[in-house]
């Protein structure tokens, strides 16, 4: 249904993919995975004509075929009334009447959200309205950019379901692992290596768990043929020098009175020669080359078990004249790993803003802010280091080492953060985190842009951190592998589950 050949994709004067060639059929479920700045947002952008800043060259091929896009910036998405975003007019809600309410209650979305404006919905509710809309265009193919973002697990689970039983074809980009193990039947990795000179990408029928372990096989497999071959050739280099060395000093000494010995030792020269030719030519197999792992560590913070980080108690949890949530409570002390968790439009991204002021205010913690939406903090046309380091060149340079450590290229440190990929951003604020020494972090939604190949990294790092950790997520493996204590938000107040 879907076929392109030999695509090439530069952005500025790199390649983001080279010679790039992939067939979707009905039932496939292609993930496209990579580090953060990869192009992979890029690269459906691409593949549909609407990258303005990508120069795109091959056979791109839908046959027919319409295809729904969900983007990743859904807050660019025309402020209007829910229900004129979803549907052009009345004929249209008619036509479709059955179908949207199909929808409308498998995503758990209220009849109520309908007469609400764009910019009032939350992350969550804004990514299922989006959803809906795509779906009730009924498109043949899907292309989905990071569309688990800021869903609730209930939604998250329906998602998992509806992938699983579409027959229509479907890539996408994801962070969440649990998503991608229970999916995809089909990979497309993208890979920019030696500090993003060159790029590289594998495409392979498996699911993601499998392909996992396939690279990681692969990678030892091809490590330890590399070695023995050139500790063979080593050896056999070794000897052949030795030898050489022997038949010259032979040459050297040997009597002007033996014509017929002088020549063997010529002869036998010349082969040794030969077979020195030989060597330097034989091709190796080349020592893999694979993309880095980010690394950081955060600074080595105490806090006592009886220290209060926060006694938070809210009659109401409001949102404009609406009303979210009453009787919000909660007690967190010393290194506890908080979760909140609950569904799309409780209120949870406005609590923690209104645990952040509470907690900005005191002098006594080092407190670090993540926001879902990163332009409450971040000035996009800041550069990361900026961002980061204070104006002392000592500073600077100390945070260009971590800045290193987080993948970044020498380009982007000194670019605008506008330039980065939301995971980039994302691993800023850790960057600023880990230079500040906080010692509690308040983090929405903080793996929503964060690949699955740098997750685990983050996860092991928040799970050994000292401090306090008060969090909002739904990834289920962030609250099995950090999480020490979860509580669930709805209108009724905090209630802790774990």
């Amino acid at each position: 249904m879907f076929d392109i050949k030999n695509v090439d994709i530069m952005v500025s004067t790199r390649y983001l993919i080279k010679n790039l060639n992939l067939t979707l059929n009905r039932g496939d479920k292609c993930a496209v995975i990579g580090e953060e700045g990869n192009g992979k947002s890029t690269l459906l952008k691409s593949l549909l004509g609407v990258c303005d800043y990508a120069i795109v060259s091959g056979s791109i091929n839908f046959n027919n075929c319409k295809v729904g896009y969900l983007k990743q910036n859904l807050r660019e998405t025309e402020d209007t009334v829910v229900k004129e975003y979803l549907f052009k007019d009345e004929k249209d809600y008619y036509d479709k009447i059955s179908l949207f309410y199909k929808l409308l209650s498998e995503l758990f979305i209220g009849e109520e959200i309908l007469e609400q404006r764009i910019s009032t919905l939350s992350g969550g509710e804004l990514v299922k309205v989006s959803i809906l809309k795509l779906l009730l265009e009924e498109p043949d193919i899907l292309f989905l950019d990071e569309p688990t973002n800021d869903l609730d697990i209930e939604s998250l689970e329906w998602l998992e379901r509806f992938i699983n039983n579409t027959d229509k074809p479907i890539l996408y980009v994801s962070h969440d692992e649990t998503l991608l193990s229970n999916t995809a039947n089909m990979i497309l990795h993208i890979e920019q290596l030696k500090k993003k000179m060159e790029c590289k990408h594998t495409v392979i029928k498996s699911g993601y768990d499998e392909y996992i372990d396939y690279r990681l096989r692969e990678i030892d497999n091809q490590t330890r043929i590399a070695k023995n071959e050139r500790r063979e050739l080593k050896n056999r280099e070794d000897k052949l020098n030795r030898v050489m060395q022997s038949v010259e000093y032979q040459q050297n000494n040997i009597s002007r009175k033996d014509p017929h010995g002088a020549k063997v030792l010529k002869m036998k020269m010349h082969s040794l020669k030969a077979q020195e030719a030989k060597l330097e030519k034989k091709i190796l197999t080349d020592v893999p080359d694979p993309e880095e792992s980010i690394y950081f560590k955060f600074a080595d913070v105490t806090l006592p078990s009886s220290k209060e980080i926060l006694n938070f108690n809210i009659k109401k949890l409001s949102t404009g004249e609406k009303v979210l949530a009453k009787n919000v409570d909660i007690l967190v002390k010393g290194s506890e790993h908080v979760a909140i968790i609950g569904k799309n439009g409780v209120g949870k991204t406005s609590l923690m803003r209104l645990i952040y002021e509470e907690l900005i205010k005191r002098d006594d913690i080092k407190v670090g802010y993540m926001p879902q939406n990163y332009q409450e903090i971040v000035s996009l046309y800041e550069t990361p280091l900026d961002f980061v380091a204070s104006t002392s060149l000592e500073d600077k340079t100390e945070v260009r080492k971590y800045l290193g450590n987080m993948k970044f290229t020498r380009e982007e440190m000194h670019g605008k953060i506008s330039d980065l990929s939301n995971g980039s951003i994302a691993k800023l604020f850790l960057t600023k985190f880990v230079h500040d020494k906080c010692n509690v972090l308040l983090l929405d939604e903080p793996t929503r842009n964060i690949s699955p190949l740098s997750n685990p990294v983050i996860r092991q790092e928040l799970n050994n951190f000292n401090g306090c950790i008060i969090s909002i997520t739904h990834d289920r493996k962030f609250l099995e592998a950090v999480a020490t204590s979860i509580y669930e938000l709805t209108c009724t107040g905090l209630k802790r589950i774990k």
